[in-house]
């Protein structure tokens, strides 16, 4: 087996937000360039577990965008060459040369982490960027040539209202993006978010339901395709018909093969899974070494696989094959859901009806044997 798919984790941020359960360091831009020489040094041990052709590589974090310039284009002359390549970038961190860096990198695609048009939802969620960052730095990436740029937004955010969220859909559009994330806040149990927002968030669970409707309506009614739970983009319609979905994360949702480097990241490769550590030290020592760095190994056996295929196929609005995951189905279970209009079979497919995607993940474990 070989992975078409490449994840390139870039761990450094400028602070640690409080809602953020990602593997990230804060400071140390002493150590990019020794981090993105690890990074290469680990591509080299594992090259043959990657297709002779990649289709996608994905540069997260962290904040990629605020890596040393010199490192970031390091590493991109480095990697191999792709179909799609994106990088998220936070709009504090973006400059013309920065842009252009990336479009001569071969960067094809830009994720922006807006989050928020509203300041005073900014501040809760400790974001260092304004509105006025996020304008500046989208057309940035435009002047450099960018045309694939998608929008991340947060809603749910405590004390945030309808019209706040209204306000957000509304400036998002105003730049007409060709792709948005909107994903519904996720504070994790212990964080100091929740020990913070504890009581807000649990007054914001109640409007959720009616939060991702009104993302929805908006989104599909101006022209966009809701094609993933979290994840809209628009319908082209030039002559070129360009798929503007994240081809990356839709191959990972689909259950193809993928390959992470770097701190914490995750490889699926065949029936195999490992997660590399998630301290920066022993992963830049290792491989300064020639080593692998330390990881946890997972077997994925057949059940596993169908499990996760099941979670992340529901989430897409294209059916799944229910060849594929028989095995894995409580037909008790599936037979109630299309009671209640949750669910739909097709000609050998499932899929969950628009009222079963609003409910989400619930729904889909309900169907797991």
């Amino acid at each position: 087996m070989s992975a078409a798919h490449l994840y390139v984790h870039l761990p450094f941020c400028a602070h640690r937000c409080g809602y953020c359960d990602f593997v990230t360091v804060v400071g140390r831009s002493s150590q990019h360039e020794a981090y993105t020489e690890a990074l290469l040094a680990e591509l080299s041990l594992e090259h043959a577990e990657l297709a002779p052709e990649l289709e996608t590589i994905f540069l997260g974090g962290g904040t990629p965008s605020l890596t040393r310039p010199s490192a970031l284009e390091r590493l991109l002359r480095g990697l191999p060459g792709a179909d799609e390549v994106t990088v998220e970038a936070n709009p504090e961190t973006v400059t013309a040369e920065l842009a252009r860096l990336l479009a001569r990198g071969g960067v094809t695609r830009i994720s922006l982490g807006v989050q928020s048009f509203q300041r005073p939802l900014l501040d809760v969620l400790d974001r260092l960027a304004g509105p006025e960052d996020a304008r500046r730095a989208f057309g940035l990436l435009r002047e450099a040539g960018f045309e694939n740029i998608s929008l991340d937004l947060i809603y749910g955010i405590p004390g945030e209202t309808r019209e706040e969220l209204e306000r957000d859909l509304a400036e998002a559009l105003s730049l007409e993006p060709e792709h948005i994330s909107a994903y519904e806040l996720e504070a994790k149990p212990g964080t100091r978010f929740t020990r913070s927002h504890g009581v807000a968030l649990e007054a914001q669970a109640e409007a959720m339901e009616c939060y991702i409707e009104l993302v929805v309506e908006t989104l599909t009614g101006a022209g966009y395709r809701w094609y993933e739970t979290a994840n809209f983009c628009r319908r082209e319609e030039d002559a070129s018909g360009r798929d503007l979905r994240s081809r990356h994360n839709l191959d990972v949702w689909l259950g193809h093969d993928y390959l992470g480097l770097g701190v914490g990241a995750v490889s699926t490769v065949g029936e195999r899974r490992w997660k590399n550590a998630p301290s920066l030290g022993r992963y830049t020592a290792a491989l300064a070494l020639g080593s692998r760095p330390q990881r946890e190994r997972e077997e994925l056996t057949p059940e596993l696989r169908e499990t996760e295929r099941i979670m992340l196929g529901l989430r897409l609005d294209e059916p799944l094959a229910l060849g594929e995951v028989a095995g894995a189905l409580d037909e008790g279970a599936l037979a109630r859901l299309e009671g209640l209009g949750l669910a739909r079979r097709g000609a050998g497919t499932l899929a969950l009806t628009p009222r079963g995607r609003f409910l989400g993940d619930g729904v889909t474990a309900s169907l797991l044997a």
